[in-house]
């Protein structure tokens, strides 16, 4: 029984861990190359991470945001 009181916390656990860490589809190459956060390109980063902003469109298709224009 005290084994149990061990194990099922480690198992919870370790199944967070798990579920958590999917994969991921920007890079922190990306965030270092254009020198910004992930919510530029990315609408909401972490619930719909292919969902771009028109600036994440023109990174996907350039791979570069040289002459992107900012619409405000």
């Amino acid at each position: 029984m005290s084994h149990l009181k061990l194990t099922l916390p480690a198992v919870i656990l370790l199944g967070g861990f798990l579920l958590c860490s999917t994969v991921s589809f920007g890079k922190p190459e990306y965030t270092k190359a254009t020198k910004k956060a992930c919510t530029y390109c990315h609408v909401n980063a972490k619930a719909t991470p292919k969902e771009l902003t028109d600036a994440g469109k023109y990174y996907s298709e350039h791979k570069s945001l040289d002459g992107y224009q900012d619409k405000k």
